[in-house]
């Protein structure tokens, strides 16, 4: 009987296809781990969250992955130099646009009849100044009434601890007496006398500069007389101690483009 028996199990037949359920299984592990690395590759917040979740489920984990931060933060400069510059930067914008609101306050009445401009730039605070209202034509005297204009500005500028700068500009009529020769010497001695009054007023000479440009650097076209009028004048510009380098513009403005030629 036991012989009998166990002739019957050793002739039972043998299972060659029990290696399919160990390939399968090894199949599977491969497709999940291609699966994982192409998540990976493309992070989508959306889809990260679903795939884990899924991924949470079916192995019996406890709560999803957690989603990975994408966005890029508004971390501090790392330079110490480069942010005591842009703090000092930003303190220096906020005195120059305190003194230019000063100087429009006291030149309010010639800026509302247009004769004065104040404006601010890279360069710092520019007070532009129809020469009407300095000096009779042909002349570098100042009037009276100009006097006291220019000695209220005088009184900002002595508190203040900037450069000046004081640049004299003509219309592109020559001019030719004892005198004056050209423009050249007419917008020079129109900006040396705003400096000298300046001086006299209490500014340090030693912040004060004073340039002609003649009718080099002209605001409006000179064929008409509105348009000359606008371009005599004297521009009176408190230098920034730190310019911008992002938006520096050059110390005069370009001179017009030469018409091409015939």
């Amino acid at each position: 009987m036991q012989r009998r028996a166990r002739r019957k199990f050793d002739d039972e037949p043998e299972n060659h296809e029990r290696w399919l359920i160990s390939y399968a299984d090894f199949i599977t592990l491969l497709f999940a781990f291609f699966v994982v690395m192409y998540s990976i590759a493309a992070v989508n917040t959306g889809k990260y969250k679903i795939f884990s979740d899924a991924l949470g489920d079916a192995f019996g984990g406890q709560g999803s992955a957690k989603p990975i931060n994408t966005q890029v933060q508004n971390l501090p400069i790392p330079n110490p130099a480069l942010r005591r510059r842009t703090e000092l930067l930003r303190k220096e914008k906020e005195q120059m646009t305190k003194l230019a609101q000063d100087l429009l306050s006291t030149l309010a009445p010639l800026v509302k009849e247009g004769k004065v401009r104040v404006t601010q730039n890279s360069r710092g605070v520019s007070v532009e100044i129809n020469a009407s209202v300095l000096f009779d034509p042909g002349a570098a005297l100042l009037t009276s009434e100009s006097r006291e204009a220019l000695q209220a500005v005088a009184v900002l500028l002595k508190a203040d601890p900037h450069a000046v700068q004081v640049e004299g500009h003509t219309d592109n009529l020559p001019i030719r007496n004892t005198n004056f020769p050209s423009n050249w010497e007419l917008s020079a001695a129109r900006a040396g006398a705003v400096v000298r009054l300046f001086i006299d007023s209490g500014v340090a000479p030693a912040r004060l500069t004073a340039v002609g440009h003649a009718d080099n650097y002209p605001v409006a076209p000179n064929a008409q007389a509105d348009g000359r009028a606008r371009n005599r004048r004297v521009a009176v510009t408190i230098l920034s101690g730190i310019p911008d380098p992002a938006t520096e513009v050059p110390t005069a403005p370009a001179p017009p483009a030469a018409p091409p030629a015939p």
